[in-house]
């Protein structure tokens, strides 16, 4: 996982993953004890104790000195993805007033220009890529239909040269195999990628300063072209709330999954880290139950564990969910 730890998809800090982890090794350890084995003073043990509290990861005693016990990982964990399913809900509820505020503008004077024809749309869109020199923001891709080797060329060109993307999929544009390695192979490139149950609208933001919005019906045959403007500073707040509440799948330069995980197996995974129940992943796949609890046992013999919470960690270390 990186720097960003194995929970940092349930919204702990690293620094706080740490914490849960020594008072794992240490239970109903004192604040003393805790600031000798860590090493840090003992303001930093104290705010990353309060931070652990107020995500229900640990306990604290009455009596004196104050003890300090952790919560089961599992329970922990379900826990903290309860509280992400909140803060997506929120947070799709947000997004939802947003783009209802962006159509309303799209009517009225939108400081933008309209975009109608199907191959002038997807040069805007490579042309856009090309000429951003910080980052990429992308909600949903691909933005249009038709061949993307060229975008995917021009996608790792700009990733040689420093460009970051930062790509939010909707979890229906995942179903396929072909979608689902497009992404990672994006992620091994270094693109930061994330999932959504779902999205509210298709985006492109480049540098913060400009963006390509699809409209009509299809979207793709119409897309608003949009500068700087209230607008825009709004899109670039919805995508900010969406990436904060996305689940994080590879990480930028993830490897390729071990041999003998399919693209079904890393979908099982990568539904499971946003918290779904097996039902809710049966319907989404479109299988019975019963076929999602058999390849749950499939994934946890290849990647030889024992329950689904250690198949969670394992699959966060070899960087395909969370």
């Amino acid at each position: 996982m990186g720097d960003n730890g194995l929970l940092a998809a349930l919204g702990v800090g690293p620094a706080e993953e740490m914490m849960y982890r020594s008072l794992l090794q240490h239970p109903n350890t004192t604040l003393t004890e805790l600031t000798r084995v860590s090493g840090w003073q003992v303001s930093k043990v104290r705010r990353h104790l309060r931070a652990l509290e107020q995500l229900g990861m640990l306990t604290r005693s009455s009596d004196r000195p104050v003890r300090y016990a952790p919560a089961a990982p599992d329970f922990a964990a379900e826990v903290l993805v309860l509280q992400r399913q909140v803060e997506i809900e929120r947070a799709r509820m947000d997004a939802a007033r947003l783009a209802d505020e962006f159509r309303a503008a799209f009517g009225h004077n939108c400081a933008g220009t309209v975009i109608r024809d199907c191959e002038a749309i997807a040069q805007r869109v490579l042309h856009a890529q090309q000429a951003a020199r910080r980052e990429v923001l992308i909600v949903d891709p691909p933005l249009v239909a038709g061949p993307g080797e060229r975008q995917q060329q021009i996608q790792q060109e700009q990733m040689l040269r420093g460009i970051t993307y930062r790509v939010i999929y909707d979890q229906s544009s995942l179903d396929t195999a072909d979608r689902l390695t497009a992404a990672r192979e994006l992620a091994m490139h270094g693109a930061q990628v994330r999932m959504l149950v779902e999205v509210p609208l298709k985006l492109v933001i480049t540098d913060r300063s400009m963006c390509l919005a699809p409209f009509g019906c299809p979207p793709e045959q119409e897309v608003l072209v949009l500068n700087q403007s209230a607008l825009l500073n709004g899109l670039i707040a919805l995508f900010d709330a969406l990436w904060d509440n996305a689940t994080p799948l590879w990480h930028a330069g993830a490897v390729q999954p071990p041999t003998g995980l399919t693209a079904q197996d890393e979908m099982l995974l990568v539904l499971a880290a946003t918290g779904l129940t097996d039902e809710a992943i049966a319907r989404r796949l479109g299988v019975g139950q019963r076929t999602v609890e058999r390849r749950w046992q499939r994934v946890m013999n290849l990647l030889g564990v024992q329950t689904r919470y250690q198949a969670g960690l394992q699959a966060a270390l070899l960087g395909i969910a969370g």
